[in-house]
């Protein structure tokens, strides 16, 4: 037998006698009805993400045969496999306390079954970068599928779409503008068909950023999943895989510096999710590469929003689509990006813009001379209540609130919020400033977006849409209003969060990157002295959860475990 260490002669496991250990294997796989020729292939990977509680993947069936077709075309033998599935609104107490759960399982299993290259099958927020974290660490070559965003519905024939409208109808119930009925009868609309959330929510923004990190093929991140393009895509993407084999294409050649910069600077140009800062942070600390957040925050005041969606615009996924994806992008950002960034394709990013189709006209992408903001989506803030940095989205922001002084309204819990926020009997005006406390990755846990704080009913009823709100939680990309999110280091750790007391004044100062406590160092002080750590979380004595809060790390580190970080 030949002992070459590719295909299924790869991590033979261990009986002490490889020529065995490579017989038992190819008995077993013969069951799957393979042929010795078929086995003497180059074997890849698919990821398969699908789950019945999953509707952003349930056409993952579909892409993973398009995947296969492209593979056998190209001379490979496609085997899939099994990973754990997220969605974030089936995820308790959240997504995001699983997405390095789902990082390891992707990791483990590309390193201990044969495969030559992998292709990674997400779609739902966390999935992707829970994909890409995994394969980066594996370091196996490696490429992104996406399932692609969900077409629009229409309700009492207005447009609609998840799920910055679930959140507006929502808001709208809550204001008592729509009854029981009609908030019902949305639930039927706001969703129509397969596929992530339908505008430049974090799941829209992780596709956009992983293509032009490399790490997909061109146009793959704005194909509607219900179009007969996305299994197409998924062809060629499997036919690529294979070639990625020969060439030796690992994560580590693609995701580079300059290539994680890149997708900062079009995460800045979408108007994309904070989420998307997260997320970018812990797939580029896979490979050792730092995200710094003054960095960051300098590229957004070199580069405008130019996507018109919501929630910063108007349009939504599919109109990004018909007006050509990420390459109109690409071609406005061409002078602030590093051309010399190496993708999937074996060519550069510059090679790659070059090589676009022609340019036609369109509204949803905007120019650098004309953006639809003038600067980027999203802002870094530092001061003494956020030393290590908080984020704030400006674009979906009211720009009336963006400099703002205020009384806080503090929540200790998410518990407390949730007793006390529709109370009449709460104390509240439009000026204050709501806080809330415990939301973070160790505090919640696993750090909610449970920072887009609900104005409260009383205030909701009087028609006010928007106040200053703030926590060391996240905020659903698909969301909108003047949230200070990421709040680090979170206030279960003792961070300056957890001193706030109500009726302590805040004050916001977004064009100064300011967020401040206006109580003085004395006081502060004493209240420091007097901190008590928050009661540990029930179940905390075993498990997953037992791991997650003793090695999980603050939202500038991406929130993953300092032991996967190199």
């Amino acid at each position: 037998m030949n002992d070459e260490r590719k295909g299924i002669r790869k991590g033979l496991t261990r009986y002490g006698d490889d020529a065995f250990s490579l017989y038992v294997r190819k008995a077993f796989i013969k069951a799957m009805g393979y042929t010795d020729e078929a086995l003497e292939r180059p074997l890849i990977g698919i990821a398969n993400t699908y789950s019945g509680y999953n509707a952003c993947h349930a056409t993952v069936p579909q892409i993973v045969e398009a995947v296969k077709r492209g593979v056998m075309l190209a001379g490979g033998l496609p085997i899939e496999f099994p990973i754990i599935s997220l969605h974030e609104s089936f995820a308790f107490p959240t997504s995001m306390f699983l997405r390095n759960l789902m990082s390891m399982d992707t990791e483990e299993m590309i390193k201990a079954q044969p495969m030559d290259a992998v292709v990674l099958i997400g779609g739902c927020d966390k999935t992707v970068p829970a994909l890409v974290m995994g394969a980066a660490s594996a370091n196996v070559p490696a490429i992104v599928e996406v399932t692609g965003p969900m077409l629009t519905g229409t309700h009492h024939g207005e447009r609609v779409g998840a799920c910055t409208d679930c959140r507006r109808f929502w808001a709208m119930y809550r204001g008592g503008e729509i009854d029981d009925v009609e908030v019902e009868e949305l639930t039927n609309e706001l969703v129509p068909t397969a596929g992530t959330c339908g505008v430049m929510g974090t799941a829209s923004t992780m596709a956009l950023m992983t293509e032009a990190m490399g790490m997909m093929l061109p146009g793959g991140s704005v194909i509607p999943a219900t179009y007969a393009d996305r299994p197409r895509h998924a062809e060629l993407t499997g036919n690529r895989a294979v070639a990625m084999v020969t060439e030796g294409l690992s994560p580590d050649r693609v995701i580079t510096p300059a290539a994680v910069r890149n997708a900062l600077r079009v995460l800045q140009a979408i108007g994309g999710s904070t989420n998307g800062l997260i997320h970018i942070t812990a797939m580029a600390g896979r490979l050792g590469i730092r995200v710094d957040l003054n960095t960051f925050d300098k590229l957004g005041q070199d580069i405008p929003v130019l996507v018109d969606l919501k929630p910063s615009g108007q349009y939504y996924m599919e109109d990004l689509h018909r007006a050509g994806g990420l390459a109109p992008i690409l071609r406005e950002l061409r002078d602030y990006l590093e051309l010399d960034a190496l993708t999937v394709t074996g060519r550069t990013l510059g090679e790659e813009i070059d090589a676009l189709p022609p340019a036609y006209p369109q509204d949803v992408v905007k120019t650098v001379d004309a953006p639809l903001y003038p600067v980027g989506g999203m802002v870094v803030l530092r001061g003494n209540l956020a030393p290590d940095g908080a984020v704030i989205k400006q674009s979906a922001a009211n720009p009336d609130l963006l400099v703002h002084e205020g009384r806080a309204l503090v929540f200790s819990s998410l518990e407390d919020m949730a007793v006390r926020m529709d109370s009449s009997d709460l104390e509240v005006t439009a000026n204050d400033v709501l806080v809330l406390q415990g939301a973070g990755p160790i505090g919640a846990p696993g750090m909610p977006e449970a920072g887009y704080l609900p104005i409260p009913k009383k205030l909701a009823e009087q028609g006010v849409k928007d106040m200053v709100r703030l926590s060391d939680a996240r905020m659903s990309g698909t969301a909108f209003g003047t949230v200070v999110l990421h709040i680090a280091p979170e206030s279960a750790v003792g961070g300056p969060l957890a001193l706030v007391k109500t009726g302590d004044l805040i004050r916001l100062d977004v064009p100064n990157r300011s967020i401040e406590l206006l109580v003085d160092d004395v006081e502060i002080a004493r209240r420091r002295e007097a901190w008590k750590p928050p009661p540990v979380h029930e179940g905390a004595e075993r498990g997953y959860l037992q791991l997650y809060l003793n090695r999980v790390t603050q939202a500038p580190d991406g929130c993953d475990f300092d032991f996967l970080i190199p």
